[in-house]
């Protein structure tokens, strides 16, 4: 196979591994009825003037299956801490107890069970439209490569592994799409 084919399909195999970590993260933020630390990943708290990640000023832990614990490394950052977790919308009333604040994850209702399952599926097309815009992208990089003396053949193989990537990490996609949505139904 052409030289330059080949450098087109690793470039491709990259960006669609990058396509399906990035869905991959975007379902993690979806709660399931069960406490998570990185449900908090998208916090940040005002540290000194600067917007800061509450995992980078506070260790965050979980006792059980429903709550989790917030401890601030310096006691003045717990109303900040309070604040921003209640601006973020992600449905939790955060419980201030002077030196640690707990976050107590409700249990899903089978109507939210459903709403978090239809998000979760609304992710995954993201991650199928971006793999498959991945795919044309590289197609037509591909198919200009003619220019550059790749013949009609190394371009329709080309093209065909490109559309193997595009099976594989879609297929990726679905099997992590499968499982959230069982976390999710799973009561």
């Amino acid at each position: 196979m052409n030289e330059l084919i080949s450098l087109e399909l690793e470039d491709c195999k990259e960006k669609m591994v990058k396509a399906v970590s990035h869905t991959e993260s975007e379902l993690t933020k979806i709660r399931a009825g069960k406490a998570n630390p990185s449900m908090l990943d998208g916090i940040h708290v005002d540290y000194y003037g600067s917007a800061t990640p509450l995992s980078q000023v506070s260790n965050i832990n979980t006792t059980d299956a429903r709550t989790i614990i917030i401890q601030p490394w310096e006691k003045p950052l717990l109303g900040a801490i309070e604040k921003a977790i209640i601006d973020s919308n992600i449905g939790l009333n955060p419980q201030n107890d002077g030196s640690i604040i707990r976050l107590v994850v409700p249990p899903l209702t089978e109507e939210r069970r459903r709403d978090l399952v239809k998000k979760a599926k609304e992710e995954t097309e993201k991650g199928r439209v971006a793999i498959r815009n991945i795919r044309k992208d590289v197609n037509e990089s591909i198919k200009k490569l003619k220019n550059d003396g790749a013949s009609e053949d190394e371009i329709k193989t080309g093209e065909g592994e490109v559309q193997k990537l595009t099976d594989l990490y879609i297929a990726k996609v679905d099997q992590l799409a499968e499982l959230k949505e069982k976390d999710i139904m799973t009561v």
